[in-house]
């Protein structure tokens, strides 16, 4: 079994000073490669530092919405030099966030589309971030035309689900999709068309079940891989392989 972490944090300080030995024992859970996610131009380079320190690591690279009120166009110049990087896979990640960030929304709609209209200038997906936000993510989604890109972490139900993709979005799962309660996720798990679906950990957050409560890491991703097999009565392998698959397409990756 091989596995795709397609979104996590590795450069957060959870795991800066250890990062070997989470790398180690994702690897003997199956986890293979890694997509290592910035936030703002500090943690993306560190993402791209990593991703050069590790064959299997990629790194994304973009302004969380809740680092937008400090986008501007020095920092969107910087941005533009670090997607050039020949690790970078995405830009990401991007969105609205209505339950913590400080940013007003006109700042957060304004910085989604510019690095929306950045990432189809350079022909790179994008990784969304949408929390609390889905009529204006996808509002602006499809205002601006994207069909090129990831919605992470989904925790919507069927309907959002069949909007995105139709669009021409991947969603992937994170353990959200594996909490008990989360039963309309678990239904758009079931519905997700195979080939559009990731797996992530969004680590060191959003721990899956049977770990919640611990800090999330790359290797759990397993668990997570493993409750969407159970939601769609198959087995494992098979949704390890058709993820990474998927995972390698959108990052535009060779084996």
């Amino acid at each position: 079994m091989k596995i795709f972490d397609s979104h996590t944090h590795l450069n957060d300080d959870a795991f800066r000073d250890n990062v070997d030995a989470y790398i180690e024992h994702a690897h003997r859970l199956g986890v293979d490669k890694m997509a290592i996610v910035g936030s703002n131009t500090e943690m993306n380079q560190e993402a791209i530092e990593l991703a050069h320190k590790y064959d299997n690591l990629y790194a994304i690279v973009g302004w969380h919405p809740e680092d937008s009120l400090k986008y501007d166009d020095k920092q969107e110049a910087i941005l533009k030099e670090q997607l050039k990087d020949d690790k970078v896979v995405a830009l990401g990640e991007i969105g609205l966030d209505y339950f913590q960030s400080v940013a007003p929304k006109k700042c957060q709609f304004h910085v989604f589309r510019r690095q929306i209209r950045l990432a189809k200038a350079m022909n790179m997906p994008i990784s969304v971030h949408n929390r609390e936000a889905f009529e204006d993510t996808y509002k602006i989604l499809s205002e601006e035309g994207v069909h090129n890109g990831i919605i992470h972490s989904f925790n919507g139900d069927p309907e959002w689900l069949k909007k995105f993709i139709n669009l021409g979005m991947y969603v992937s799962y994170s353990g959200v999709a594996s909490f008990k309660k989360t039963h309309e996720v678990h239904d758009a798990v079931r519905q997700t068309p195979i080939d559009r679906m990731l797996v992530e950990t969004d680590a060191p957050y959003l721990s899956p079940e049977p770990l919640r409560g611990h800090q999330n890491e790359p290797a759990y991703t397993l668990y997570t891989v493993e409750a969407v097999a159970r939601f769609r009565d198959t087995t494992p392998d098979k949704i390890a392989d058709a993820t990474y698959n998927n995972a390698m397409r959108i990052f535009g990756l060779d084996e």
